[in-house]
Parts: C-alpha cells; structure tokens; sequence
C-alpha cells in the first residue's frame, strides 16, 4: 500500500507537521506500507529528504507565507505529476495549499482527511477558502478526528451521512534527562513545581496562570517555558502583581531541559481559553512521565476530553485563575490523592496516547478504505 501525507510545513514548525511527520516516519518503518510526505518548505527552496527506505519527503518550494498558509503553486505542479502512484492521499487540515492542490491534482482515488481543527482566527480567509473547504470534506473517504469531542461539536463536520472516526495524537513517551533534572532539582529545593509550555499568546491564557499563584501557598512555584509577542505584558503582570518569587517566565527551553521539567515537575497545567487549543499535546508529554494535569473545560475543544476530569487531572472552567489554583492545591496538598491521579495519568497516556497506537489505528482505516 502506498499512502501520501499532505500538509503544512516542513522543517517541523507545530502539531499538526510533528503528526505527519511522526506517521511517515512510522508508516515507512512497515513492511506492508510506503509513506510519502507532501508539504511546502518553509525554505522557500524545493528539496527531497530521504527517510529510511520506505519514505521521502517532498518539499515544494514557496512564494509567501499569508494567514499561516505557505503559499507554493509547485505543490499543485509535484501533485499532478505524482498521484498515480499512491493509493491513499491522506490530507491534513486546516491548509487551504494542500486542499486547493488536491483538487486542482484531478487524483481519484481514496482520500483519508484528518481534521486537526477549524479555522479560526483567519475569519477572511475562511470566507475565501470554504468552497474548497465544504468540497474537501465531501470528497473524503473518511475523516479522522483527534479527539471525539472535535467530531461532534465542529459545526463543518455535521452533514449527514459524512464517515468520521478518532484517532488520538500518540507519541513517543518522555525520556527525562537526569543531568539536567539533578540540575534543577537544586536550583528549585524545597518547591512544589507547577509546570506550563507554550508560546506567549493570548488563547494560550497564561495570565490566568499567572494569577493563580496568588492563591497558592508559597512553597509553589510555577514555571512557564516559552517565548512569543506577550512576554513583556506577562512580566509586567508578574511584577505588578508582586509574584516574583512564585512565577518564573523560562523563555525557551532546550529539548534536553525540557525533557527534565517534564519529569521534575509536580503538576502540568494548560490553561488555554479558546478552541485554538485543540488537544494539547504538551498533556499527554506531561502524563508520559506520570505528571497529573490542571486543563481548562473549553467549548468544542478537545483538551478537556484528553485529560480525563478527577482521573488523569482536575478541568476547570476558562479565565479562572482562583479555580485554577484550588485544582493545583487540591491535587498536591494530599500525598495519597496525588499518587492516585499521577498513576490514572500514566496509564491514560499508555492506554490511549501512544504513537505506535496512532499509527495501527490509522493502517487498519487505510486497510478499510481500500477494501470499501
């Protein structure tokens, strides 16, 4: 069988790549399957990456990037030339490029649409692109969601008689580096540590965050890893807020310190405010190492779904900084209580989260298709 994954970006820039990429990589490791990967370079330049034997990945080269969209009429050119030799294009939305070089490509075999999230922000180019948007979700085969709650609450995906089904992000389980952890083990004695990632936006709803610790007893400090456009506005709320000494601003964290805040912290909490946030990856990195998570209950969104409320975690209601502190406390202030939700997190990850998981559940849908 040969599949095609098309989408965003290459070099790895967010979520949804790191998911294609991690199924082209697993995929390509199979016998009974070869997987290609379509995408615009974010280098402007068109290249080919050789992945193992089984693998390459097709960087077609761009003109601009306008509203998160690559913009490169040479994916459109490369798709034409290629769609006879795949039996299955799976494509990965939202990306406008992809969707209009799929239809413009003429294929006509199987499509396998996976459905990350709606478009939001981009209200003006949702106008533009829902034409081609409504075309693609009626030309797919099947649609894949990330989380059950998606499938059910996105107002795109409720004609009738569309195939849908969920598959769970997976990956790989969080390997702490304990160089690092024995490091900030001792720049950080005696804390309880609250841990948060992300990039300084607003959904990501950090400032709410940051208002929590004024309801926390002062052993907790809360560490937030990440840069973006509101670091100033998030260190002038800390400084007026005079909570120097319960929250740090990390900045950005190398993959081997990121690795050990995973496994040194006590607690991870997301608390994203807008269906922006449609899973949350960074959960399930925390519940790999067994860390119980504090997520907001945010409409549509899947977050709350990921961290299963009073088992993996504590869901609290958006913008509620109070609620967000009595969750942390609730969970770290009772040693036997938290021991029970730190376990329920490790074994939600391993029941549901794991990549090798993704990928068998997505070659049996391949297998589906092809046989319907």
């Amino acid at each position: 069988m040969r599949v095609l994954q098309i989408g965003k970006f290459y070099p790895i820039v967010g979520g949804i790549e790191k998911v294609m990429y991690d199924l082209v990589v697993g995929l390509s490791q199979r016998d009974d399957v070869d997987c290609d990967m379509l995408c615009a370079s974010i280098d402007k330049q068109s290249n080919v990456i050789t992945i193992g034997k089984n693998a390459e990945i097709i960087c077609t080269s761009t003109w601009k990037k306008v509203s998160a969209t690559m913009l490169s009429p040479a994916m459109i050119i490369k798709l034409r030339k290629i769609k006879n030799n795949y039996d299955i294009i799976h494509i990965h939305h939202p990306d406008p490029m992809a969707a209009l070089a799929l239809w413009m490509s003429g294929y006509k075999g199987k499509v396998v649409l996976h459905w990350h999230s709606d478009i939001l922000k981009q209200k003006m180019t949702l106008k533009l692109y829902a034409p081609l948007q409504r075309w693609l979700i009626e030309r797919a085969d099947v649609i894949i969601g990330t989380s059950p709650v998606y499938l059910q609450d996105s107002p795109f995906l409720q004609s009738a008689g569309l195939n849908k089904t969920c598959i769970p992000i997976g990956i790989d389980p969080i390997v702490p580096d304990t160089e690092s952890i024995a490091d900030i083990r001792r720049r950080y004695a005696g804390k309880k540590l609250v841990f948060s990632l992300g990039r300084l936006v607003e959904y990501k709803g950090f400032e709410y965050l940051i208002k929590a610790a004024k309801y926390l007893p002062d052993e907790y400090l809360i560490l937030i890893g990440g840069s973006g456009p509101l670091q100033e506005k998030l260190e002038g709320l800390i400084k007026t807020c005079r909570l120097y000494d319960k929250v740090r601003l990390l900045g950005r964290v190398s993959d081997e310190d990121l690795s050990a805040y995973f496994g040194i912290c006590d607690l991870y909490v997301m608390s994203s405010i807008w269906k922006t946030e449609a899973f949350g990856i960074v959960q399930i990195e925390a519940m790999s190492c067994g860390k119980p998570v504090v997520a907001t209950k945010i409409d549509g969104s899947g977050v709350a779904w990921v961290n299963q409320d009073g088992v993996s975690g504590i869901n609290v209601e958006t913008e509620n900084a109070e609620a967000i502190a009595k969750a942390i406390v609730n969970i770290l202030s009772d040693e036997k209580r938290y021991r029970k939700f730190s376990l329920a997190a490790k074994e939600r990850f391993e029941t549901l989260f794991r990549k090798e998981q993704m990928i068998e559940k997505c070659v049996e849908l391949y297998n589906n298709v092809i046989t319907s």
